[in-house]
């Protein structure tokens, strides 16, 4: 006669995890998301952004606003951005900066929307030379990203956009109110990119922005295939049409001496209603008039803080 030998609970468990992580069919549930991103055969991306974590430090705090360092946790390493907050704002900007911008140079201006009642976080973006590590965009990036997008790894230039989307998921939870993207220069370039993906952006501001041109320097030369394709999904002309219904807002200075004024109209003129145009006083980037006809804009959309 044969014993029945009985087994408690927790004896059952251990086995049935030590059977699982001996077959490769078992999968670990709680093993972290990955982004992912798809592009089709006309080079439009689509992305799937992995949920990111936070940590937060107040830096500041008066009775006119707080200013914080969000930390977003991605899956590629850290992504620092600074944040100031009014306690209610009528809506808030994520904000992507030109080629070697910093944070010093935004300090009155986050001064100045929060006294608007806008919430303005500054995304100290990969590579640009600030808290957060990355390749800082050029050729050599572009190539590296390249091999990326051709093994069917995440090019930095995708996860760049993530940062930005992410930065509007944290925003959105945290106010519950309008998150724009805006951006200057390259950052411009960007946050067309993130508005015309991410539908969850109100809207789009960009300063002193354009096409890169890579892919009309392609189809110049006569590529076509992967190569273009790529080009394609890093354009922010294969985008700023798709931000449409919501608003598209740019702002060029006449005498801009590095992304010229009718570059500027160009890529403007590739993106539909609602938009608008206006010239701003100065040269290239943002600066004290372009945040001037920025809060007049908002202002008949929100109005005046009290």
């Amino acid at each position: 006669m044969f014993r029945v030998l009985t087994m408690q609970p927790y004896i059952v468990l251990t086995l049935l995890l030590i059977l699982c992580l001996s077959f490769a069919g078992c999968t670990d549930r709680n093993a972290p998301a990955r982004s992912t991103y798809t592009v089709d055969s006309s080079g439009v991306l689509s992305l799937q952004c992995a949920p990111v974590t936070t940590s937060e430090g107040v830096l500041f705090a008066n009775e006119t606003y707080t200013k914080s360092r969000i930390v977003l946790h991605t899956e590629t390493g850290d992504v620092v951005t600074y944040l100031a907050a009014p306690d209610a704002p009528k809506a808030a900007v994520v904000y992507a900066p030109g080629a070697g911008e910093k944070l010093a140079g935004h300090e009155e201006r986050m001064v100045r929307f929060t006294a608007a009642g806008f919430a303005f976080l500054f995304v100290d973006s990969r590579g640009n030379g600030g808290e957060t590590a990355g390749e800082p965009f050029s050729q050599q990036l572009i190539q590296q990203d390249y091999s990326r997008f051709e093994s069917g790894e995440m090019p930095q230039y995708y996860m760049s956009l993530c940062d930005l989307i992410s930065a509007q998921t944290v925003l959105t939870k945290k106010y519950q109110v309008p998150v724009y993207a805006m951006g200057s220069s390259n950052g411009g370039r960007y946050a067309a990119e993130a508005a015309g993906i991410n539908s969850q952006f109100a809207g789009y501001v960009g300063i002193s922005t354009s096409d890169w041109g890579l892919r009309d320097s392609m189809l110049r030369q006569g590529l076509s295939g992967d190569p273009l394709r790529f080009a394609t999904s890093i354009e922010p002309g294969t985008y700023i049409g798709k931000i449409s219904p919501r608003q598209a807002w740019m702002f060029h200075a006449q005498t801009d001496p590095i992304i010229p004024f009718a570059s500027g109209q160009r890529l403007f003129e590739k993106a539909q209603e609602p938009k608008n145009f206006s010239e701003f006083s100065g040269e290239h980037g943002i600066n004290p008039d372009a945040d001037t006809r920025i809060l007049m804009q908002w202002a008949q959309i929100y109005g005046t803080r009290e």
